[in-house]
Parts: structure tokens; C-alpha cells; sequence
């Protein structure tokens, strides 16, 4: 009988977001031997320098915005100001609070061996990391991404900030100019005119939130302009930056006019690449700059490497993140394979109005040449919106032909709490009718999802 292979490790997990956290965890559970090893900060991306502390100080926005214009409701509060040192203390306790972010403890409590460095493979069942090599039978990696660079001259001399930076500063800039207008742009576009500053945001794309139905891009943009005062600068090409004394250049192309603005900082928004730089060529592991490839069971071309997060390069949220964490474990763990089923996986923007989305958006289904049924009701047709004086959003709901619903948009208060019931309703493949015949609390944003369901006939 041949001899079975000795390995240090039966799982290695390169990474310790939401993408590598879950798997380890489960199968340290499981009783199996366990590493993890984090080239960054332990926890990962989402609660150390994007979800948490930017939810925390958009918060903290928010209220200040609302406390301001309170006249409405017969508040005195126009002379409010803000502490900037006192509100990075906020997130910075939200961020501790949480507790996933630098967490390290907590997988050594879970005994799981923790490495505090770079990884890189040595062949299919090896790597290095900190000089040491070490085995294992099988490894997940979920090295995550970062952002990049967008390609405009003299960009890297002038200097800029991207998300995970800009939550450094010391105070908000006096001007920003934000190139790229997905939700992270828009998030931090809204939060820092809350916060005083001058904002320019620009994107190649025909509006903002271009990934959103259209109706989205003309509502957010108008709130950002008229009441944010933000410059939204679309179909916007950005030919070169360059620093001048305190201050930076940005020459962009706009409707065949090329004009310059000069602010004190600029932040890139533009997206994210994979981090695929850890020899994976030499573990046979099929990659491109885009992604790692990985079959519907979340297996790399080398059968016992597995693949979650966003180094698979798709267009990622957190949730999406863990729920293929812990599928890659259960593969890992199991004979009986399985996939993950993003059908009903929520998208967000947590702005003001909150933009949240599910399933097929318009332009997914004119791609796919779908008959389809629309409708939209405007917030102001229920309640609620007199009694909180908040009238700029809407439902949108799109079903099949049979009326099955399909997707929904919400753009409103608390809009990441009402799209969970459209999540629900797309992924069990409710109709428009059973959505709307389900009593819907009086008072409540949610009347809006049965007035839009209701048109749907």
C-alpha cells in the first residue's frame, strides 16, 4: 500500500477577508489542521479599510446633513459644525467594535496557525512564506484585489488617495476631484460635500452608477449636484494630472472640449484587479491579470486549490465573498461538491437615499433580449414620505413575462433593508401579485415595493 503523504497543513488559506475567514474557521472547526497566512492587515479589506469605517463615517454624514436642514421640522440647528479628529475617532471605534479587523487572535483562539506575510507557491502542494515552506493537501486562495491605477499621464508624480488612504487624512480636503463614479466614488463623493468639501466626480460611463438602471444615474446625479453642490462630470475622459505648488491639474476631455480644474487632492475610484501575483504558475493554476479561473464548484485547474473572493475577478460585495468561503470548505470537506447560488445577492450603495439592487437590472435584460414587464412608484405615492419630507427615490420592479419578478431596484431611506423582500421574491421566482397581495406595514418605505408590484400585470 503506497505510503500516504505527510503535509504540514491539511488546509491553507492565503488570505483572511471574507473570502479566506469563513473557510478557515469552518474547517479548524472540523477538526482539521489549519493555516492562514495575510500579506496585509488581518481581516482583511472590508472591516479594516472599506465597508466598515466608510459605513461608519458616511453615518455620522448623514446625520450631520439631516441635523442641519432640521428648520424644516422646526429644529434650530443651522450653526451645527463638526469635529473631524472626533469623527475619525468614530470610525476608528466602529472599526474595533466590529472586531473582524485586525483580528489575528482570533484565528490563533480557533487554533489555526497564523503568518503574517506574503505567500508564494513553490509547486501544487508548497509554498513559501517568511523564508519557510510549508504543505498542505489543499489550499483556498482569497488574496482579494486592489484598487489600480488609472492610465493617465502623470498621474503617479502628481499623487493621489484612493478609499484606503483618504481615511487617513488629517481633514477633508478643501477640493477633490474623484475619478471613477461606481458606488465607492459616489459614497465618498456624497460623504465629503457633507463634509465641506468641493467635489468633482468623473467617469468615462454615460452616468454615474452605470452598473445601476438608468433611472438611478439621473436621480443620484441630480441629488449630488443641486443639493451636495458636486460637479458630476460623465462621459468624461481624464488626459493628465500634474502638480502645480500645493495643488493638482487635471485635464479631462468632456463633449470634444478639453478643460483643467485645479484641487488639492484626487482620488481614484476606477475599480479593482486581483492580487494573482504569488507564483501560481508554478502550482499548474490557470490565471489571467483579470482573475483566477475557477469551474462552478470553485476549483481551480489544479483540483485540490480552490478559489473565493475577489481574486476571481468578478464584480464582488462582501456577502458574495462569504458565501463562497464557505461553499470552497464544504468542497474541501466533503465528497459531495456544491456551487454557490448568487441568485437573490443583493447589490448596494450606501448613499443618501440608499441605492439597492437585485437580480437582472434593465440593461441585463435588453442584452439578453427578454420580453419583460416594468414598473416604478415613486416614494411620494406612500406615506412616508410626508411624514419624514423625503420625496427623492423610488421602486422599480422588472418581471418576466409570466410576471415572475426578475429584479427590482430600491432607491431610498434604508434601501439595504427593503431590497432583502425583492431578494427573497426573486430567488424563490415570486409574481408581482404574491409580492403585492403580502400585507405591507402602513408607514413604512416598504409600501412602495407593493404599489410597484401592484402595476405589474
Amino acid at each position: 500500500m503506497a505510503k500516504k503523504v505527510q503535509f504540514d497543513f491539511d488546509l491553507i488559506v492565503i488570505g483572511s477577508g471574507a473570502g479566506g475567514s469563513a473557510a478557515a474557521s469552518i474547517a479548524a472547526r472540523a477538526g482539521k489542521r489549519v493555516a492562514i497566512i495575510e500579506a496585509d492587515t488581518f481581516g482583511g479589506d472590508s472591516p479594516n479599510w472599506s465597508d466598515v469605517p466608510t459605513k461608519a463615517l458616511l453615518h455620522a454624514a448623514h446625520l450631520f446633513d439631516e441635523a442641519r436642514h432640521g428648520a424644516r421640522f422646526g429644529l434650530r440647528s443651522s450653526t451645527m459644525g463638526y469635529n473631524y479628529p472626533s469623527l475619525r475617532a468614530w470610525k476608528d471605534l466602529a472599526v474595533k467594535r466590529t472586531g473582524a479587523g485586525g483580528n489575528r487572535k482570533f484565528y490563533e483562539n480557533e487554533g489555526i496557525a497564523t503568518f503574517n506575510s506574503p505567500a508564494h507557491f513553490l509547486s501544487p502542494n508548497e509554498i513559501s512564506v517568511n523564508r519557510r515552506h510549508l504543505s498542505a493537501e489543499h489550499f483556498l486562495i482569497a488574496t482579494g484585489s486592489h484598487w489600480v491605477t488609472p492610465d493617465v499621464q502623470g498621474i503617479e508624480d502628481a499623487g493621489y488617495l484612493t478609499p484606503r488612504t483618504l481615511l487617513h487624512s488629517v481633514r477633508p480636503p478643501k477640493s477633490l476631484f474623484i475619478i471613477g463614479a461606481g458606488t465607492v466614488g459616489v459614497e465618498i463623493a456624497q460623504m465629503m460635500a457633507i463634509f465641506g468639501t468641493k467635489v468633482y466626480i468623473a467617469d468615462i460611463a454615460a452616468r454615474i452608477l452605470p452598473k445601476e438602471d438608468e433611472e438611478v444615474g439621473v436621480l443620484m446625479e441630480r441629488l449630488l449636484t443641486e443639493s451636495k453642490g458636486a460637479t458630476v462630470l460623465t462621459q468624461t475622459r481624464i488626459l493628465s494630472a500634474q502638480r502645480q505648488a500645493l495643488r493638482k491639474k487635471i485635464t479631462y476631455t468632456r463633449g470634444g472640449v478639453e478643460k483643467t480644474v485645479q484641487v488639492d487632492e484626487i482620488l481614484i475610484a476606477t475599480g479593482r484587479t486581483p492580487n494573482v501575483d504569488l507564483g501560481l504558475e508554478n502550482a499548474s493554476v490557470t490565471y489571467t491579470p483579470k482573475g483566477i479561473e475557477v469551474n462552478q464548484h470553485l476549483q481551480t485547474s489544479a483540483k485540490h486549490i480552490y478559489a473565493a473572493g475577489d481574486v476571481l475577478g468578478r464584480d464582488q460585495h462582501t456577502h458574495t465573498a462569504l458565501l463562497e468561503s464557505r461553499v470552497a470548505a464544504s468542497n474541501m470537506l466533503h465528497k459531495q461538491k456544491s456551487s454557490p447560488d448568487y441568485t437573490g445577492s443583493p447589490r448596494l450603495t450606501f448613499s443618501f437615499p440608499g441605492v439597492a439592487s437585485v437580480g437582472l437590472s434593465e440593461d441585463d435584460c435588453i442584452k439578453r433580449d427578454l420580453t419583460i414587464k416594468k414598473s416604478i412608484a415613486p416614494l411620494n405615492m406612500v406615506a412616508r414620505s410626508n411624514t419624514s419630507d423625503f420625496r427623492d427615490g423610488f421602486v422599480k420592479l422588472i418581471a418576466d413575462k409570466n410576471n415572475v419578478l426578475i429584479g427590482a431596484t430600491v432607491v431610498a431611506p434604508h434601501a439595504a433593508e427593503i431590497i432583502h423582500e425583492l431578494a427573497l421574491a426573486v430567488r424563490h421566482k415570486l409574481t408581482a401579485a404574491q409580492v403585492a397581495s403580502t400585507p405591507h406595514a402602513f408607514l413604512s418605505w416598504s409600501e412602495a415595493v407593493r404599489v410597484a408590484a401592484g402595476r405589474i400585470k
